[in-house]
Order: C-alpha cells, then structure tokens, then sequence
C-alpha cells in the first residue's frame, strides 16, 4: 500500500525539518513550502493527498490558502498544524473543509493519527480543543467570521498590506494593477465599514489572517 502524498506548509524551518523526519516512516513528503500562496501554487501540480498547514503564514494565510484549495482540490485533505489554541479557529478551520486541527505542542503520533483519519474519510481534532468546542455551533461561527460583505479577493488583499506591504508590491503578488489593488482596498474597507489604516489591520488579525 501505497504511503499517502503529503505537503507540508509552515514558515517555521526548523519546525518543518522535524516535522519531514516525523513523518518520513508513514509519509511521502513531496513538498515543502512557507506561506499561502506557494502552496496554492504547489498543490494543483503535485495533487497531494494530505495538506498539513499552518495556520498563520505570510502572504495568505492558511485558512484562506485552505479554502481556495477546497474549491480547486475537493479531493484533498487539510490538516492544521498549529500553536493557536481557541477554540473559535479550530471550529473556523473545520467549517472551512478542513479534516484536522492539531497542536503544535501535542505528541507526534495525534499528527499521525490525523493523517491516517484524513486518508480515511475521518476528522480528527486536538482532545483538548475538541472538549473547548464541543458546544459551539459551526454554522454560526462560520457565518460570523466570513461577513458577505467582503470577497475572497479583497481578503487576500487585506492581508497583505496588512502585513504591511504596499500597494504596488500587492499587486506585484497578486499580478494585477495597483488601481486594482486601490479598488479592492477601499472596497473592501466600505463594505467592513473601516476607517483607517489600523482599523484594517485590527480586522486583519481579528479575523486571524495575521497574528496578533
């Protein structure tokens, strides 16, 4: 039997280069990538069968990264790797499609046992945010944190000068114009009904495209 095809995704290097030896006994490590939009242009080529990802990486972040993945890889699993322990983002995450939300401090056989539940059709949470999450209502949290009044594009967008890069390298990313970018900005902030500069990045991190 065939091991299953992972990436994994993290900006963490040496974070990451444990995690291949972790894994390279029941898993066929075939990339490794550090931030969002690398991975939504690696997977599609190497049809992965498992993603493991951050949550919080640069450029996109893993949940967006995640989404956009689903509806391009419906097929494929997204499991999350991470060290943020809310209860709130791990309901967010598997709202999303994802089949895994795993912490980074958990024994390494939770990340094995995740991998090998995702290969199988099954879900796997953390015990300690499952037992957190156990009476929040996914439909609820995810109609809560994705307000329609704001697309995929214009979060993408968001979070990048978030992070603070500036119009032209945006668009530099994303390969459109900087009146692109422009637009979708303010567009973006009309709609979320943000001000400033700081409103936005305070919308960035609440809504967990960056960390805090």
């Amino acid at each position: 039997m065939s091991l299953p095809r992972v990436i994994l995704a993290d900006d963490h290097t040496i974070l990451v280069e444990a995690f291949v030896k972790l894994l390279e006994s029941c898993c066929e490590v075939v990339a490794i990538v550090s931030d969002g939009r690398a991975l939504l242009n690696a997977a599609p080529l190497l049809q992965p069968d498992v993603i493991v990802a951050d949550v919080a990486m640069p450029l996109l972040n893993g949940l967006e990264a995640g989404r956009q993945l689903k509806e391009k890889l419906p097929a494929v699993k997204i499991i999350f790797l991470t060290m943020n322990e809310d209860p709130d983002l791990a309901v967010e995450a598997m709202a999303s499609g994802a089949s895994g939300y795993v912490l980074k401090k958990s024994a390494a056989s939770e990340l094995f046992r995740a991998i090998q539940d995702a290969v199988k059709g099954r879900r796997y949470v953390t015990p300690q945010i499952a037992r957190a999450i156990k009476n929040i209502s996914v439909q609820g949290l995810r109609s809560g944190r994705q307000p329609k009044a704001i697309t995929s594009r214009q979060r993408e967008v968001l979070q990048l000068l978030a992070e603070g890069r500036s119009m032209k390298e945006a668009a530099d990313i994303l390969s459109l114009t900087a009146r692109t970018i422009a637009f979708h900005k303010y567009s973006a902030m009309k709609g979320l009904k943000l001000k400033t500069t700081a409103d936005l990045i305070q919308f960035a991190i609440r809504s967990r495209m960056i960390p805090a």
